[in-house]
């Protein structure tokens, strides 16, 4: 017979959000007349921006017009949104890099979880904990996991982020050749400082390590100190890459659209005493694996960054952001210590000490409230819950009113 990939195999048979699925299920049965709000997985509910809207209209005309109708694009994207990317994104930051280093997509997870593609099976990958899983469970199956020991993989190197060290890690002791960073943070919704991400910059420049930078959530940055991308930092080119995404910044969740960017500065070993480039390894990847995101969305990624539509998705991020304010003075109310949702849409509570993530979450579920466990994020989330500010004003104001018929 056939037979199976084992590293497969080796995967959690049940995943965070599936869990969390399986047992909100259970509840809506039983509880038909109670109205569940989630404040747990991170989807977006707002709708589209109209500018967003109207060039969707108008790419969609041209595809019913021979003169304009468009088949398979660029594996790489389109010219018109991988310019406006760099001009806006990047150069109004002051950072130089060229369209050909930006590849468009249809989201930052699978990007995120192809591209360790590239690397050798026996590379060490070093990941913050707690962890948005994709990255672990990506490397897993890639055959670089080791063997699942208690609560964490034998050959992974995890970097604990929490209370202790104001959720910045620590440089790990062991040299890895993968560090995955993403800021701000998911789950925790916190952010390193601009100091603290060179720090890290300079790490990978002298151990020579490749940074998988996680950039999905920086529209909600508002702390001058907190840089938007890692490329504003010296050197950085030289050692990352950079995955952002219009999912959370646009609302773009049910579209699918994103970008990673791969500096032509970053080279890594042969193997045989030489460099290769990972611009032309990733392209050649995309050009064999992928056949482009569609014009029509990459035309309404377009209009984001239109004058227009640019106010529009602001006052988006802007609703959201006070969100995540009235939770976190919430939680706090409650005596529960709270981290993040300043410069990102999640905030981390400390559960009360008679229980622990699970439990927390099943104690919320009795009030009709999902949150996200940060058991499921790693070893080091047990204790916590996520948050996420992406619900509508009402739904955020009665999610308070909940809560504060717990204490």
């Amino acid at each position: 017979m056939t037979i199976v990939n084992s590293n497969f195999l080796k995967l959690q048979s049940n995943y965070l959000f599936a869990d969390i699925a399986r047992k909100v299920a259970a509840f809506k049965e039983a509880n038909p007349d109670k109205r569940v709000i989630s404040l747990g997985i991170g989807d977006v509910t707002r709708p589209l921006v109209p500018a967003v809207i109207n060039a969707l209209h108008t790419a969609v005309d041209e595809m019913g017009d021979a003169a304009h109708f468009h088949g398979y694009g660029p594996e790489q994207g389109y010219a018109f949104l991988r310019d406006i990317i760099v001009e806006y994104d990047y150069k109004a930051r002051g950072v130089n890099l060229s369209a050909d280093e930006v590849f468009v997509s249809d989201g930052a997870k699978p990007d995120v979880g192809n591209f360790q593609e590239l690397f050798a099976q026996d590379s060490l990958v070093a990941v913050t904990d707690p962890v948005y899983p994709v990255y672990v469970d990506s490397n897993v199956m890639a055959g670089r996991s080791g063997e699942m020991e208690g609560k964490q993989w034998s050959n992974i190197v995890y970097l604990p982020c929490v209370k202790e060290n104001d959720f910045v890690p620590d440089f790990p002791k062991v040299r890895p050749d993968l560090i995955y960073l993403c800021y701000p943070n998911n789950p925790t919704g916190t952010v390193l400082s601009r100091a603290a991400l060179q720090g890290w910059v300079d790490y990978a420049r002298r151990e020579g390590c490749v940074i998988m930078y996680d950039s999905a959530y920086e529209a909600f940055i508002t702390d001058a100190d907190v840089p938007h991308s890692i490329y504003e930092l010296e050197g950085a080119q030289e050692v990352a890459v950079e995955f952002r995404s219009f999912s959370k910044t646009a609302g773009f969740t049910g579209l699918r659209c994103a970008y990673t960017v791969v500096p032509k500065a970053l080279q890594i070993s042969d193997g045989k005493g030489g460099k290769v480039s990972l611009n032309a390894l990733w392209n050649r990847r995309q050009c064999t694996k992928y056949n482009g995101c569609p014009y029509i969305v990459q035309r309404a990624a377009e209009a984001v960054y239109s004058e227009q539509g640019h106010k529009e998705i602001m006052g988006v991020i802007a609703g959201y952001q006070r969100n995540a304010d009235m939770l976190r003075t919430a939680v706090s109310d409650m005596g529960l210590s709270v981290y993040g949702g300043v410069n990102a849409p999640y905030i981390w509570v400390r559960v009360p000490s008679d229980t622990d993530s699970w439990g927390f979450f099943d104690r919320l579920l009795q009030v009709a409230l999902i949150c996200t466990p940060g058991a499921g994020f790693g070893a080091s989330g047990e204790g916590y819950v996520r948050l996420t500010a992406f619900g509508s004003p009402e739904d955020t104001e009665e999610a308070i009113k909940r809560l504060r018929g717990l204490c």
